[in-house]
């Protein structure tokens, strides 16, 4: 065990040090009005892909008489919480308790995230480091798999839920998150960047393959495996899984918002317009502060993806 460990973090102090002194690339030189317009492009383009955002949450805090004025303004001028308010005024009246769907939705979320972490890197590890007979079947199949939308596999998935007897279960969204190829896909392509001497190292140590998996791989491939969870963890979030679960007790949280959004659930009124653009804030803000807390590990992931020992 001792051995293993030494072998992992003078791995990972070696590639830490190799990012840390990496050459300095050689910068293009511009001229003052150059560096002017690139800043003027790139505030022009960050103003573009915020937009959305800004649009979104000025929605959430205007009062009914200026959400329906026209011409439409993007800006609040009296901004107002009475949409939040009315938000969890509404959720508080709804027949089956929001902690009930929170609860569906965070077992979801865990679960789906968890697992689909695990069986991912087991699935990435032969692919990325070893030579079998199909392998290239395999690799190209996965990322075939990456073109598909998902309703392509609605129904495939529908009937192999129904034969599993999985309906109307938490499992029935769980499953098949399980099967998505876009975290095999990152990892896979992390972990061939790792070199076999470490594992060779770890098998003249005398370690198995599984447990060289867990206390090698897995620890050298933290980065990878934090963006796969970010990722996975907001299809999961927002995933309502109105297909598959038809009991009210058994809906999650995405489920629940989408319905009161819409004004499909008692009580909402007039007032579902402001309710719906605080939803969505609601919504759009828990795998926001997810991403902000892991982000590290995310540019980590970016910057040592394409880099060969």
């Amino acid at each position: 065990m001792d051995i293993l460990n030494r072998i992992r973090s003078n791995y990972l102090k070696k590639k830490k040090s190799r990012l840390d002194f990496a050459p300095s690339v050689k910068k293009t030189p511009r001229s003052f009005w150059g560096n002017v317009a690139l800043g003027l492009f790139l505030l022009l383009m960050g103003l573009a892909f915020f937009f959305p955002v800004i649009y979104m949450l000025s929605q959430s805090l205007k009062p009914m008489n200026e959400m329906f004025i026209f011409p439409p303004r993007i800006l609040v001028m009296n901004p107002t919480f009475n949409n939040y308010r009315d938000f969890v005024n509404v959720l508080a009246n709804t027949v089956v308790p929001v902690t009930r769907s929170l609860f569906n939705s965070l077992f979801v979320v865990v679960v789906g995230s968890i697992g689909h972490i695990v069986i991912a890197s087991l699935c990435a590890y032969p692919l990325a480091k070893y030579k079998f007979p199909g392998s290239n079947f395999f690799n190209q199949l996965i990322v075939y798999s990456l073109m598909f939308n998902a309703t392509v596999t609605m129904i495939p998935n529908f009937l192999t839920i129904a034969r599993l007897g999985m309906l109307d279960t938490q499992w029935a969204i769980i499953i098949p998150g399980f099967a998505s190829t876009l975290g095999l896909y990152l990892m896979k392509n992390f972990m061939e960047q790792i070199p076999d001497s470490l594992m060779e190292a770890a098998q003249i140590d005398g370690a198995g393959y599984v447990r060289i998996h867990f206390l090698i791989v897995m620890p050298v491939t933290k980065p990878a495996l934090v963006t796969a969870f970010i990722l996975v963890f907001q299809s999961f979030w927002t995933n309502t899984g109105d297909r598959f679960i038809y009991t009210e007790a058994n809906k999650g949280f995405a489920y629940v918002v989408q319905q009161l959004a819409s004004g499909k659930i008692s009580g909402v009124g007039s007032s579902y317009a402001g309710i719906s653009a605080a939803s969505a804030i609601i919504m759009f803000a828990v795998p926001l502060i997810v991403f902000l807390i892991m982000q590290n590990n995310v540019v980590s992931t970016m910057a040592t993806s394409g880099m060969k020992e």
